[in-house]
């Protein structure tokens, strides 16, 4: 059996002990998984401690893969290491090193031992192509470690927090949780369902207006991103209803609640969006702007002024006005990937509509920000610096997958196929600038769309 080995190392802004933590503690396989390629956690026994074990499945592109592994040595802030039980290759070893430079720095080595299946005949053919995956996950890996932890260490002083929040299963929930409990705060999950008191669930029920949260509960914060989705389906009157119920309804329920506890939590971060502005063209919005006039910014009006009981009481509350997220995993770039991966994308209309976006990373980012901030409250634009229009995006994104992006979707086909829902979402101009953001001293990940984009498709 031919071995390979394949390493790679960064240097850390934190003591050795905290990255080993860091590592250890429940959300650290879902914050090191890439979201081209993200992972499935199946079972898991322990945490990384000989022994410990966690099934998972991967994918390869479209291709689904078992990964059975298990940790065979542990050694509290120096290394920790597991192997492959059952999986794609033939062996699997990788040691997590960790070693200090300084008292405010360290190494993170990791090191893996591997052998390829059908040797010499997939030694030959595959060797090259899995070299090139390796050194893509581990700068995914390495680049989200550093950002994470140096968010971490910028609040050390202030945590840990313990942290309700809704919309757990959602694109931003499933994001911020694991980044959040790796930060070693904990988390408590709203959930529609009966609960699993054992991991922190809490039953809510938002149409019927009911939640079972004690009054004597110790809440440092509440984090609110459940509703409908939006930009699924036609707004038929139904829908409509929908989205503005599941919005309000739910907010005012949180509001209400929280505002009637003994010791009610500090702060309290409400979901909101950039369509509270409406459609505006080319004119640079800030938080003082006004509510534009189309339904989807009565939606957000409506669903800020619902939180006005939590207001009331004196609870630090904001509302993150957050753009178009861009993940792999869902929303405008998920749905876009496969056109432009063959090929087939290109703008929408004349391209010209302004596209606020942000990354997943620097939405949770964002959120950690105005978490620990004391001095935000308010509306909180959640967008990145540079907004651009969609022709401006359609040739980035083509430019990052190295495909053509020659085509256009007319504005009549948007109109017949999405109606108002595509006039007001797809079609619609509204250029945001993140102006408390950058008054507090937020420091953005990705601040320009191409490094945003290489990070979230791999292309680094």
């Amino acid at each position: 059996m031919e071995k390979n080995i394949f390493s790679k190392s960064c240097e850390i802004d934190a003591p050795a002990e905290d990255v080993f933590r860091w590592h250890a503690r429940p959300g650290a396989i879902e914050r090191l998984s890439p979201p081209w390629d993200p992972l499935k956690i199946i079972s898991r026994t322990g945490g990384i401690r000989t022994g410990a074990e966690v099934k998972m499945e991967l994918k390869a592109g479209p291709i689904p893969i078992k990964w059975h592994a298990r940790h065979v040595d542990y050694q509290e802030n120096i290394l920790f290491k597991d192997i492959q039980v059952k999986g794609p290759f033939s062996k699997w070893e990788h040691t997590h090193c960790f070693k200090n430079i300084n008292p405010t720095q360290c190494i993170l080595d990791d090191s893996i031992e591997y052998a390829l299946p059908f040797h010499p005949l997939g030694t030959a053919v595959m060797e090259t192509f899995v070299e090139k995956k390796l050194k893509q996950i581990f700068t995914y890996r390495h680049n989200t470690t550093i950002a994470d932890i140096a968010a971490h260490q910028l609040r050390k002083q202030q945590g840990p927090l313990k942290i309700l929040i809704s919309g757990a299963s959602g694109l931003l929930g499933s994001s911020l949780i694991p980044f959040l409990r790796t930060g070693g705060h904990t988390v408590l999950q709203l959930v529609r369902r009966p609960p699993k008191k054992e991991i922190g669930e809490i039953r809510w029920d938002p149409a019927s207006g009911t939640i079972d949260l004690d009054d004597t509960d110790m809440i440092d914060a509440v984090i609110h991103l459940s509703g409908e989705n939006i930009g699924e389906g036609h707004w038929s009157k139904e829908k409509k209803k929908r989205i503005i119920d599941s919005r309000v309804k739910s907010t005012r329920l949180i509001a209400e609640t929280i505002s009637k506890m003994k010791n009610p939590p500090k702060v309290f971060l409400s979901a909101s969006a950039i369509g509270f502005y409406g459609h505006r063209g080319d004119i640079l919005l800030d938080e003082s702007d006004t509510t534009g006039n189309d339904y989807i910014s009565d939606v957000c009006r409506m669903w800020e002024e619902s939180a006005d009981t939590a207001v009331a009481a004196g609870i630090r509350t904001v509302f993150l006005r957050i753009g178009i997220v861009l993940s792999p995993q869902g929303g405008a770039l998920g749905k876009l990937l496969l056109p432009f991966t063959f090929g087939i994308g290109g703008k929408i209309a004349t391209g010209r509509q302004y596209m606020s976006w942000i990354s997943i990373d620097d939405t949770i980012g964002a959120i950690h920000h105005a978490l620990f901030e004391k001095n935000i409250s308010g509306p909180v634009n959640l967008v990145s610096p540079n907004p651009a229009t969609n022709h401006e995006f359609t040739k980035v994104l083509a430019k990052v997958l190295s495909r053509p992006a020659y085509f256009t979707v007319p504005k009549f086909a948007i109109e017949t196929v999405f109606g108002e829902m595509g006039r007001e979402t797809i079609l619609s101009s509204t250029r945001v600038k993140p102006g408390v953001l950058m008054e507090t001293g937020y420091s953005y990940r990705h601040p320009d769309l191409e490094t945003a984009l290489r990070h979230l498709l791999g292309k680094a």
